[in-house]
């Protein structure tokens, strides 16, 4: 019988609670009452060091003597993150806490829908910094929305700890831990949905932000207009009063501020794609002329407004290892930390009728024109994500690191930057491509993110279409190479066709279009037509390219002749 280990702490009041950690990455908590009804003699008890002796005489007739660690040997037990326990918090060694109070109901206010990783990675933290600094004067709220099943459990942690959360920024130099305060509230929307849409359609709420991802636009794969057929839209399109997208959500909110005399809110996307915000204006505008046609003419009446912004933070997806990191390293207990890489960078096209925190007093550039470093970022940073992870992935790595410490992986990277796009980029207002290359290269080396490939891979054939595609239409219109670019595609064409990497470990994947990309992939094996067939990722112009559909044929039948490791090989070490 396999039992965890378990760890008991007690206290200066003797107010005693049993920690538990299975297989060394999760947590509960029992009263000291359930010490009683643990199997002794199967299970290991090891003594934390703590403030009461008392503890340590009462429990240790329960216990083997010989099981018993010393005083000294483990730390203390970490601290429940919540506002109560923010002053406890503080006084931990190396963690730092907001000293602002939250602004109340009323104040401007940012709603911000889907709360995930990276949005507590990057644009809470912006308004972390800024009401902390107290630099922008006006006190910002920031209420987060919750629109999903999977989102249950932000909502559970998010209502234990008050909103609150550890940020742990990590770099060669070692890690840092924050707590941050920005969400003073977070809503369910399953559950809460009047709630949702009224804090959205008061007076307060200046701006709705959203990081949805591509899949939240119901953006037509075929058509790259609205997909009226979605599930979605049509259950929001019939049950205006109860909606359950984001759009659903945002035309409710909107049609009670024009009911109310009021402004349209602006609508900030955050999503990791070229020109977001006219994306969001353009399905959010199609999906109100079919909801309601008088208020879409309200909308273009009042220059309702949806500015771009580019975003860019490496935030791997929380797991355990970082909640049992947040525990042992700064003894805080919390549900929900996030993990993230010190570099950080937002562009924000400055059009916000309603008024914006200062931002720019916390780091972020504002600028009339988003797209020069849209496209630096896409087509270097997230292109070369790309270009890594399917490659990394088949020859066996499962993290970044891993697979920049590749030679022949991290010089595809740099030849594909160098070669084949950065000759075709426009300047770049204040940046030097040569050094934001090396940066580029340097943090996917980060051996303390550890991103995890998978991750970066999610979404290959929305991400092959998105970042690496545009990439070899800019060349070839200018008669350059595509191999590297080729080499990218090829590597996602043969890894669908793929069950086990090199070494015998299973793949992972996760893509809305997979039953069709990956049958059309195993179907095809070596020939890459049955995958450049598909218009909806490579268009009837790259499909029929016999430059670039001649190189992926090339190199992917490589791979099936000499695996991933002999294909990379040749081709990065060619001319």
């Amino acid at each position: 019988m396999n039992l965890p280990d378990v760890y008991f702490y007690g206290s200066r009041n003797s107010s005693f609670v049993v920690f538990i950690a299975e297989h060394q990455d999760h947590y509960s908590t029992k009263p000291y009452s359930f010490i009683k009804s643990l199997p002794t003699r199967v299970m290991t008890f090891n003594w934390c060091p703590t403030y009461s002796s008392t503890f340590s005489r009462s429990i240790s007739p329960l216990l083997p003597q010989k099981d018993i660690v010393q005083e000294g040997q483990m730390a203390a037990v970490p601290v429940p993150l919540n506002l109560a326990n923010l002053p406890k918090v503080g006084n931990l060694p190396n963690v730092r806490i907001p000293t602002y109070a939250r602004a109340p109901a009323g104040a401007p206010t940012i709603v911000h829908i889907s709360v995930g990783g990276f949005h507590r990675a990057h644009q809470a933290v912006y308004l972390d910094d800024l009401l902390q600094s107290n630099a922008g004067g006006e006190r910002w709220r920031l209420v987060g929305v919750g629109l999903l099943p999977f989102d249950i459990p932000a909502r559970d942690a998010m209502k234990a700890q008050d909103c609150l959360y550890t940020l742990i920024e990590r770099d060669q130099k070692g890690d840092s831990a924050r707590v941050i305060a920005s969400i003073s509230e977070y809503l369910y929307a399953p559950e809460q949905g009047t709630n949702v849409m009224e804090v959205m359609a008061d007076a307060s709420c200046r701006i709705v932000s959203m990081t949805i991802t591509e899949g939240g636009y119901f953006i037509h794969e075929g058509t790259g207009d609205l997909n009226v057929e979605h599930p979605d839209i049509q259950h929001d399109l019939a049950n205006p009063a109860a909606p359950r997208s984001s759009f659903g959500y945002i035309l409710a909110a909107l049609r009670k501020r024009k009911a109310n005399g009021l402004q349209p809110f602006t609508v900030l996307s955050c999503d990791n794609m070229q020109s977001n915000g006219d994306v969001a204006k353009k399905m959010i505008s199609a999906f109100a002329k079919l909801a309601d046609p008088e208020l879409a003419l309200w909308l273009e009446k009042n220059n309702a407004a949806f500015p771009n912004c580019m975003v860019d933070r490496i935030t791997p997806a929380t797991t355990d290892v970082h909640r049992k990191l947040v525990a042992e390293k700064f003894g805080i207990l919390d549900q929900w930390p996030v993990t993230c890489e010190s570099f950080r960078q937002w562009v924000v096209e400055d059009h916000f009728p309603l008024g914006r925190p200062a931002w720019e007093k916390a780091g972020a550039q504002m600028t009339p024109d988003v797209l020069p470093y849209e496209l630096m970022k896409i087509r270097l940073l997230n292109a070369s994500h790309q270009a890594l992870c399917y490659t990394g992935m088949l020859i066996g790595h499962r993290y970044a690191p891993e697979a920049m410490a590749d030679a022949n992986i991290s010089k595809l990277l740099r030849r594909m930057m160098d070669e084949e796009v950065t000759p075709y980029l426009k300047p770049v207002p204040g940046v030097n491509l040569e050094d934001y290359k090396s940066t580029v290269i340097e943090r996917f080396a980060n051996p303390a993110v550890n991103d995890q490939l998978l991750r970066i891979g999610t979404e290959g054939s929305a991400r092959i279409a998105k970042f690496v595609l545009p990439c070899v239409r800019d060349s070839l219109v200018a008669g350059g190479k595509v191999k590297f670019l080729s080499f990218t595609v090829a590597s996602w064409i043969y890894y669908l066709g793929q069950t086990k990497d090199e070494t015998g470990q299973l793949l992972g994947f996760i893509d809305p279009m997979l039953a069709r990309v990956q049958a059309a992939a195993v179907a095809g094996k070596d020939d890459a037509k049955a995958l450049l067939e598909f218009k909806e990722i490579f268009g009837a112009d790259l499909a029929g390219n016999a430059k670039f559909a001649g190189q992926v044929d090339e190199i992917l039948k490589e791979f099936y002749a000499s695996g991933p490791s002999g294909a990379l090989k040749k081709y990065v070490n060619s001319a």
